[in-house]
Order: structure tokens, then sequence, then C-alpha cells
């Protein structure tokens, strides 16, 4: 394949995954030995590091209502839990690079990453956005209002695995672009499995906190958590319906791409 022949969009995902990669590795490289298995987001665990610092001067690019939602986010006590923003905008320029139509999250919070979605999606485009804890998401609907883009998030307050069984019943299996879990980590593979019935062949699961702040390394016999990522780990490890990449960005990101 020439270089000529590779779509711009291609070009600017690649490049993303390039400068998320490589300033996670150094990153990781100068911190010590003892906490080298923190979380980097830019916002929680490497918030002062000057290298993230580098990263989001040089390639974050914000829709004035994200940042305002962003910046609404911090104030909340939860707001580690947020995904990183330099990770929300590589699963929104990967999203667009496969054409993604029809999207799932699952775990929503204050709906920052859910509106990068929305944004990416053409209008017609739809985000199902899936969560329980509607205080929270009452946080971002003005801003999915202000950005225009409120009519492509169709949230659902109940259990996930609910709102996965009302999309098959439905006959929407096979039939959704990308899908991003967030959620419980008890109920992962659960949320996996269903997510992998209701995507189309060449669409894309992203799964958050796969590392675990390095928990997974070596699970507690008593710690539910980080036994059953560490279990879809190794499980997508061996899963031949898919491809996979696993990424140390934030707290870790594995991308499964359906066969």
């Amino acid at each position: 394949m020439s270089f000529r022949s590779i779509s711009k969009e291609a070009l600017i995902g690649s490049a993303t995954l390039g400068i998320i990669f490589v300033a996670g590795y150094h990153i990781g490289k100068r911190k010590s030995t003892s906490s080298s298995m923190d979380i980097f987001k830019s916002h929680s665990g490497a918030k002062d590091n000057p290298l993230m610092q580098y990263v989001l001067n040089h390639s974050l690019r914000e829709h004035p209502a994200l940042k305002k939602l962003r910046l609404r986010t911090m104030e909340d006590s939860w707001n580690f839990i947020m995904v990183a923003c330099e990770q929300s905008q590589f699963m929104a320029n990967l999203a667009k690079l496969i054409k993604a139509k029809k999207a799932i999250e699952i775990g929503v919070y204050t709906g920052y990453n859910a509106l990068n979605l929305a944004l990416t999606l053409p209008d017609d485009g739809t985000v199902v956005a899936c969560d329980v804890n509607e205080n929270y998401t009452n946080i971002g609907r003005p801003f999915w209002k202000e950005a225009g883009v409120d009519h492509k998030i169709d949230l659902r307050i109940k259990p996930a695995l609910e709102t996965l069984d009302e999309l098959l019943a439905a006959g929407e299996a096979e039939s959704f672009d990308f899908v991003f879990i967030d959620a419980d980590k008890a109920n992962y593979d659960n949320y996996y499995e269903k997510s992998l019935q209701l995507l189309r062949k060449g669409g894309v699961i992203a799964i958050d906190n796969v590392l675990w702040s390095g928990k997974v390394v070596n699970p507690a016999a008593d710690d539910v958590d980080t036994q059953a990522i560490d279990k879809l780990n190794k499980k997508l490890h061996r899963d031949v319906r898919i491809n996979l990449s696993m990424l140390t960005v934030g707290d870790g990101l594995t991308l499964a791409f359906k066969l």
C-alpha cells in the first residue's frame, strides 16, 4: 500500500496512538519502581507531570462544551474516575477512523466521554449511554445540549446488563460499531460477551482500567474486582473471536477488534 493511499483519518488515528504510547512510556520510565504502577491520567496521577502537560499542549483539541464539562467534573470528589481527556480524544478518533455510527458506553459518570463520542458520530448517530446514577449524568446533560448533540445520546438509567439484553431482544445484534466498557468490574466479562454480540465485524470494544493501578500483576485473594479484571485480561488474550491490543494509557486500555 502506498503512503498516498492511506486515508487522512487513518493517519490521524495512528498519530494520536503514537503520541499517547510514547508519552505513557516516558512518563512511566521517569517514575521510580515504587510508584511505577500509578494511574497516568492527565487529571489524576500524571497531573503535574511536565511530559503529560506537553502531550496536552500539543495534541488536545477540546470542543468548548467538552472543556466546560471536564472542568465542572473536576469539582466533584470522584473526578478521578473520569476518563482522561487524552484517552477520550483517542477513542473518539478511533470511532471516527472506523466510521462509527452506533456506539454504546457502559458507565457514563458525568458524560464527558459520551459527549466526545456524540460529537464524533454523524448527525443521525447514536450513543446508548448506560448508567445507574442520574445525579451524575444530570451534570453532563446541559453540556450535551450546549454542544448540540443531546439528541444523539440515548441515556438509559438502569443496570447496563438490562439495557444490553433489551438491545439484543430488539434485534440489534451485530449493528453497533463501538463499545466502551467502564463500569463495575465484577460484571466486566458479562459486559464484554453481550457487547461482542451487539458489535459488527470490524467493530471495536474499548475496555478501561485493565491494569487497575498495577494490582492485576498479583491480585489479592479477597479482591473481587482485581480478580475479575485479571480473569478477563487472560480470557481476551486467548479469545480467537478478536484481535486485541492492551495499551498503557490511563489505567490501562484494551482494544478488542471483532473478527
